[in-house]
């Protein structure tokens, strides 16, 4: 990583700090920032330490300086910022949903490819250092040379009231999916990496367990704690789903479920898998990261608590400190983002990239098209790649 590369990010609400904070731990400058007014942009840079703001994200693009463009926006705009990024000869790093529907995403993937940029869809999730052991482990054949059943959930709380309200829920903003779309989405390529198997095709079941929300008539900062006791609402019919299950047939023999829920009270932002092998079993949590479980039949089960030490030597890179030493959600984009400059660095872009690409991040959209249509026909759908 020899190039000290220049950054801008679009968009610094919650995520867009936290691509920010892996970029410096990288070394790298975070040159400027874009927000949706001049006024937000100088009163982020000033915060975030940030020497130029832009009101307008097509100046941010445009500015000579800026190697990568990180897009952080709200979903319905991650398909025209990074179409602008890739056609003004920027590599391009977005947070998932890649883009509002495939057509879109299709294009994307298509345009980095004609353009040769580096493209990178943000599933950090990845990066926890045992996911990558998890996949190392079911590459080696240790759980057994055949894969039976992949199961789990994502479960937050974060919309459990009907005070509660983000442009997610607008669906003109966040898509037609939610749930499924925003964590259901990392559920999903998360397992998908580390079994090496796509998602063939899916039943799915939806439920909207809040049909009317209250939308603050005053903008309000989503994890922001407690709103004001007189705050005054207008009141919002709710067209996404707040939870889904999804019955799952895997292209390599492999049945599961995946449960998703943002109301599920108690469950601050956990993700859980659990693949059932032939011989043994792996089991993670996102609450206990730096912990996974192995399932024996004939022998006690075991817990590997994260020690690069102990890892597989394809799966060590992706921790940086000891045994002893817990890592978390924000070493898991200084990781994502490690893998993706490393790649920009070495400069052989015909190389299998080992990040999550524009591609994953179309394959996933063309299964959340797939689970919306389930759930509506209430069938079993197949996935057209």
């Amino acid at each position: 990583m020899a190039k000290k590369y220049k950054i801008g990010v679009i968009g610094v609400g919650f995520i867009g700090p936290a691509h920010m904070e892996g970029i410096r731990r990288l070394g790298f400058d975070v040159a400027a920032i874009a927000e949706e007014t001049q006024e937000l942009a100088d009163k982020a840079a000033e915060h975030l330490l940030v020497p130029k703001a832009y009101g307008d994200w097509k100046d941010l693009i445009a500015d000579p300086e800026i190697d990568v463009v990180h897009i952080a926006s709200p979903n319905f705009l991650h398909f025209k910022h990074a179409k602008a990024a890739l056609e003004a000869g920027k590599h391009v790093v977005c947070e998932k949903p890649l883009a509002m529907n495939s057509a879109e995403s299709g294009e994307l993937v298509r345009l980095a490819a004609e353009k040769n940029l580096v493209n990178a869809v943000n599933f950090n999730i990845r990066f926890y250092p045992l996911v990558h052991e998890a996949k190392a482990k079911i590459e080696s054949g240790e759980i057994g040379d055949q894969l039976y059943i992949i199961q789990g959930s994502y479960l937050q709380d974060w919309l459990l009231l009907d005070t509660d309200w983000n442009w997610r829920l607008e669906p003109e903003l966040g898509g037609e999916l939610r749930a499924v779309a925003d964590i259901g989405s990392h559920w999903m390529d998360l397992v998908t990496f580390v079994s090496g198997t796509r998602i063939q095709s899916v039943f799915a079941d939806f439920k909207t367990f809040i049909p009317v929300r209250k939308k603050p008539k005053k903008k309000i900062d989503t994890f922001g704690g407690k709103l004001e006791v007189d705050m005054e609402y207008e009141e919002k019919p709710i067209h996404t789903e707040d939870y889904a299950a999804v019955l799952i047939k895997f292209e390599n023999g492999a049945r599961g479920v995946m449960t998703v829920s943002q109301v599920s009270s108690g469950r601050k932002n956990r993700l859980f898998f659990e693949i059932n092998g032939s011989k043994s079993s792996l089991i993670w949590d996102s609450e206990v990261p730096n912990q996974l479980m192995l399932g024996h039949r004939p022998v006690p089960n075991q817990l590997l608590i994260k020690d690069p030490s102990l890892m597989t030597p394809s799966a060590q890179w992706t921790a940086s400190y000891p045994g002893g030493h817990p890592e978390g959600f924000p070493d898991t984009f200084k990781q994502l983002q490690t893998a993706v400059y490393r790649y920009i660095s070495l400069g052989n872009f015909a190389a299998k990239p080992d990040f999550p690409t524009f591609l994953d991040g179309h394959r996933t959209i063309l299964v959340d098209e797939a689970i919306l249509k389930s759930a509506r026909e209430n069938r079993w759908v197949d996935i057209e790649y």
